[in-house]
Formats: structure tokens, sequence, C-alpha cells
């Protein structure tokens, strides 16, 4: 009864649209993550495009003990960041235009006590920064992982550290769960419209590898 119970208060919980802002909100933490996605649909409930754990050919990779993601490189691609400048996410990379970060990746882990996937999307919601609109979180196919969440969200940019000008309305995704030793991970998208296609976020999707 008292396990019901609650589950029934998560639930309830959940539908708020408005969430309280953390450490690892995107505008209020420059060096963490920064903008939002394309398509508020991209991906789906089985993972993707389907290839679980495949990096596309001149794609680089962050490489962490929890999780493992790519995303493209090159000119007009991501760029790793240093410890000092990814903060106190395990590794990010992002993506620059005209001195503008347009979208960041980054991959945090062990960010909140959880023990299923279920209540490491609450965190996960828990991190969207305060203004953001919550678009739905659901259950996604992730490599490695026997359950994993994808929470979708939107919100506004302030314009300030480096981030698209203030306005500018962004879309993020975080894609979380447990390890294989059941602490949590945060993968986590966020993009300027327009700046990263829906094709190339469902392959950041599918090249995830949890350990």
């Amino acid at each position: 009864m008292t396990s019901t119970l609650r589950r029934i208060a998560r639930t309830a919980r959940r539908p708020v649209r408005h969430v309280p802002a953390v450490a690892v909100g995107l505008c209020a933490v420059a060096a963490l993550t920064l903008t939002g996605c394309g398509d508020t649909h991209a991906g789906s409930s089985d993972g993707g495009s389907g290839a679980q754990g495949s990096v596309p050919d001149g794609w680089g990779t962050l490489t962490t003990k929890g999780v493992d993601v790519s995303y493209p490189k090159g000119a007009d691609g991501y760029a790793e960041e240093s410890a000092a400048e990814r903060g106190k996410a395990a590794a990010a990379a992002v993506r620059t235009a005209n001195g503008v970060k347009t979208s960041t990746l980054t991959v945090q882990l062990d960010f909140t006590k959880a023990r299923s996937a279920e209540d490491a999307a609450i965190g996960a919601e828990a991190q969207v920064q305060l203004g953001s609109t919550l678009q739905g979180t659901k259950k996604i196919a992730l490599h490695g992982a026997s359950d994993a969440r994808r929470v979708d969200f939107e919100f506004t940019s302030t314009g300030e550290e480096h981030t698209p000008p203030k306005g500018t309305r962004v879309h993020g995704v975080i894609l979380t769960g447990l390890d294989s030793t059941k602490t949590t991970f945060a993968v986590r998208v966020d993009a300027q419209r327009g700046s990263l296609s829906d094709a190339d976020l469902k392959k950041i999707i599918d090249s995830i590898e949890v350990h």
C-alpha cells in the first residue's frame, strides 16, 4: 500500500508544467548546457532510427564510466569541452556559430539518487530551469539499459553567456536511467531551433551506449 501511494504521489506531480531551477539549468549555468533541439517529437519510444549503440562514420564520442554518446564533429559540428569548461558535467561537447553556442551535448553521472528509470526521470525533470515547459516523458530503448526515459522540454534563451539571442525559443531532450551499477546517468541535448536536424538528433540518441 505504501509503495502504491508513493507511485500515485509521483504521478500526481508530473503534469506540472513549470519546474524548479537547479545547477544544471541551460542558461543558468552556461558551462553545463545551453539551448534546445529541432522537432519536439524527434526520436521514438523504441529509441530513434533503430541502430542502437551505433556510431556514424566521422563522429566523435564522449566517453564516461557510465555511458558513452557520439556527436557530429568537424567545421560545423561539436567540439568537446575540457574539464574546466564543462563544470559539473562528466563530459560535454558544444556546437557554436559566430561565437554563439547553438547546441550543447552533456553527460551527467550520479546526478540523483534513484532506484528506477522512472525516478531518474523525475530527477531529470527537476533539472529543467524555471520557466521551462515540460512537453512529456516517455519510455525509450537505449543500448545497454534495461529501462530508460526520455524527457522533452522547451524554454526561452536569456541571451547570456554566449547563448542564442534573448527570446530565442529552444528545445531540450534528456535521456536518463540507471547503468549496470545502478547509478543514474543523464544525456542531455539542448539546441536552438533549426540548429540540429531531426536525423542527427536520432543518430545521437541511437549512439548512446550504457555500461
